[in-house]
């Protein structure tokens, strides 16, 4: 509550600072804006920064470190509990204290001594709120009170502004890099051992996906195979059945949007087409299990034909239609992009619309459609609830698309889904899938940056 009110209270200082700043740096010239070396707009939020930013960076701090903290003060009281359960409970008990002290219930009936952490985890959760809500509030009255000072027309309020933009463009860029890379190496190591238990060469190349593993050795229906064909399989199958749906529509739709609909035309029916982008890809699976996959089956029965109630083609349909947007609103963009130069050049030469379009505008953006149509390829990989839904579980080798099949990404859900021992090879595969999935769809877009730079035709 207190951290609510320190936060409430910040954001109103904050935008105070920032109106009586800008009219103090007006007062000190007599309204003259000439004589101020920054606008008065920049002197307000020098001000407004000043106020704000060290409450903020105190308050992020102590987000980031209030578990340690608290963890720290209430191990004492935990001192026999913990030497009982063992160095391997010490994070479960602790996860416990901090469940009651939230008012929650644990699984287990609560000890004395667990009782009486909570209530002191919770006092001190309490009071360690309250002490950073005054400190923060007395770090936002010095900081203001310092940069008041500040205002005036020598000040350069645009300057110190800018720089601490930078700084924030910078920190931001240095967290997306280090989670990026975070994100990586968690996965590589994950899948170094599981390499260590299944050999590479069954990994990438068996034809048989079961993942179940033996607990007891009496167990049955647990053979423990890892190859990844059939998902791989699996995933370029219904991928590719995407594609054959999307790409003619969506290339056929960019020409007509750029070329020959009217503007009016145009403005109505492309915010429309991209809305498509935004439905929820459950939803389109919700769409393919109960309408999609039923036709498709209605339609095999009455030709004669035995259509899974799971299919590769009804996923597949229903993800084209998913990517349409992104293949046709890249696709518009990058025939938008062709200068008219080229088009009244061709029309000078006699040149029909049709003409243009197919030898001079649909080569001049080849580029951006190509890197329109691999990026489509790498959402469409990187798709699960519609293949969840719509094509189901079973891991099948095979080439018709009216039987079941299964993807990667779907493989990584299952595996992770419940309460999974993080030390066994059926768990690890999934980051071995992942490992392989990211390395796949990094050499798409790869080339699809290739691809782009390698055409590209540079117009003055």
């Amino acid at each position: 509550m207190q951290l609510t009110i320190l936060i409430a209270v910040l954001i109103v200082l904050t935008v105070l600072a920032f109106v009586y700043g800008r009219k103090r740096a007006l007062v000190t010239v007599g309204g003259n804006r000439r004589a101020l070396h920054s606008m008065p707009s920049y002197h307000g939020w020098f001000v407004a920064l000043w106020c704000g930013l060290p409450a903020a960076i105190l308050l992020v701090l102590w987000l980031v470190l209030r578990g340690t903290i608290l963890d720290g003060f209430i191990e004492d009281a935990l001192g026999p509990e913990l030497a009982a359960a063992g160095p391997e409970m010490h994070g479960a008990l602790l996860e416990d204290v901090r469940q009651l002290a939230a008012g929650n219930s644990i699984a287990r009936e609560p000890s004395p001594a667990l009782l009486a952490a909570a209530d002191r985890y919770s006092s001190l959760q309490s009071s360690a709120d309250a002490a950073v809500l005054v400190i923060g509030l007395v770090a936002a009255a010095l900081g203001l009170g310092f940069a008041w000072r500040k205002v005036g027309p020598k000040l350069r309020a645009r300057n110190n502004v800018e720089a601490v933009v930078r700084l924030v463009l910078f920190l931001c860029s240095v967290v997306a890099i280090v989670t990026t890379i975070g994100i990586v190496l968690s996965v590589l190591f994950e899948a170094i051992r599981f390499f260590g238990r299944v050999p590479f060469w069954e990994f990438l190349f068996g034809v048989q996906w079961s993942p179940q593993m033996a607990i007891r050795e009496d167990q049955v229906g647990s053979s423990g195979a890892f190859g990844i064909i059939p998902l791989f399989t699996g995933t370029i199958y219904i991928t590719l059945i995407a594609l054959i749906i999307a790409m003619p529509i969506g290339l056929l739709s960019a020409i007509y949007m750029a070329e020959y609909a009217s503007p009016k035309f145009r403005n109505a029916v492309k915010p429309i087409l991209e809305i498509l982008a935004g439905i929820p890809t459950v939803v389109y699976g919700f769409f393919a299990a109960l309408t999609v996959g039923p036709a498709f089956r209605g339609f095999g029965d009455a030709l004669g034909l035995s259509v899974s109630s799971e299919s590769a083609l009804a996923a597949g349909v229903v993800m084209g239609i998913m990517i349409i947007p992104f293949i046709s609103s890249l696709t518009d963009d990058a025939i938008v992009a062709v200068p008219r130069s080229l088009r009244e050049g061709a029309y000078a030469l006699g040149a029909t619309k049709s003409e243009t379009v197919v030898n001079v505008i649909i080569p001049a953006a080849l580029p951006g459609i190509v890197a329109a149509f691999l990026l489509a390829v790498s959402r469409a990989i990187g798709e699960t609830m519609i293949v969840v839904m719509a094509a189901g579980l079973t891991a099948n080798l095979t080439a018709n698309p009216l039987d079941s099949m299964t993807t990667v990404t779907v493989q990584i859900v299952t595996l992770l889904v419940g309460d999974q021992e993080f030390d066994s090879p059926k768990t690890l595969a999934a980051f071995a899938l992942g490992l392989v999935l990211f390395i796949a769809t990094l050499v798409l877009n790869v080339v699809a940056l290739h691809v782009s730079r390698k055409y590209r035709e540079r117009y003055d």
